[in-house]
């Protein structure tokens, strides 16, 4: 097995075989990511992975799940991502699930019939970062799309059959757009209706333009009741009945999970004692929830 650089992937594929079927993200200018600085995008040429494939066979009697590193699988071209596919079907018959990131550019090249045929040969679910659904946010942020059309593309995903997980951030928008960016963000949710949803909580990476606001003070962070705040408000506005909501990263001041809309009462509960309890505790202490 080979691999180029740091490797990320979902908390969901912890028990995943890795793959890189690219390098690095196609995008990579976020101001808030440090995710694969230390390299340049590239497609990974396809011998490569299928030796890797090969090799993978004879070391794990069994692969249940298959995750097609790095930041965007789906850009390469239709074709070889067939071929990687099948690949994985005649090597791996146990194989239940084959995921991959994708971004809202990858998805908008791919046709309607390219995606289902991906499908068909065992593309399960594909994970994309929303991060906001407010357009101020996405722009100081530098996503590089507004949310009207990652929304698209989200649609685009599910309309052909494949599962959609998405992530945002909380506290992405600072204080001053804190009930925008929840709202609004909740809104782009509801507008997918995606089978996961994921929130991370903002972290500061050295090395990024969000560090630089930061430490000049042109960007202000949330405090934790603030993150708090903005998590029930976002909550408050999901109506996007059969998505799991996943708040679960080691970023996250608290664990939230449930199934909306049904475990939505539930959810609000634990955010209000949340807050009740923090309202408690001494600044130091804040992180230890």
């Amino acid at each position: 097995m080979k691999y180029v650089g740091s490797v990320y992937r979902p908390p969901s594929e912890a028990r995943s075989l890795i793959v890189q079927v690219t390098y690095g993200c196609s995008h990579n200018t976020c101001a808030f990511c440090s995710m694969y600085k230390e390299k340049r995008f590239a497609i990974r040429p396809l011998e490569e992975i299928l030796a890797d494939f090969r090799e993978s066979r004879k070391l794990y009697p069994a692969v249940k799940k298959i995750f097609l590193a790095d930041g965007d699988a789906l850009v390469r071209k239709a074709g070889e991502l067939e071929t990687i596919l099948d690949t994985i079907r005649s090597l791996f018959p146990e194989c239940i699930r084959v995921t991959c990131y994708a971004s809202p550019d990858s998805v908008n090249i791919r046709t309607d019939e390219e995606l289902q045929t991906l499908r068909a040969k065992g593309l399960s679910m594909v994970y994309m970062g929303l991060e906001s659904g407010c357009d101020a946010v996405l722009e100081k942020m530098r996503k590089g799309h507004n949310a009207a059309f990652i929304v698209e593309m989200g649609k685009k995903i599910r309309r052909n059959g494949i599962a959609l997980s998405v992530t945002a951030i909380t506290g992405l928008g600072g204080p001053a757009l804190l009930e925008r960016h929840a709202v609004e963000t909740a809104a782009a949710f509801n507008a997918m209706n995606p089978e996961y949803i994921g929130m991370l909580t903002l972290m500061v990476e050295p090395g990024t333009p969000l560090f630089d606001w930061v430490q000049e003070r042109s960007f202000q962070l949330l405090t934790p009741a603030e993150d708090l705040r903005e998590t029930r408000l976002l909550v408050e506005h999901l109506d996007s009945p059969g998505s799991v909501f996943r708040m679960n990263h080691a970023s996250n001041y608290l664990v939230l999970r449930g199934t909306l809309n049904a475990d939505k009462a539930a959810m609000l509960a634990a955010i209000d004692q949340a807050a009740a309890d923090m309202s408690l505790l001494r600044p130091e202490e804040w992180r230890g929830l």
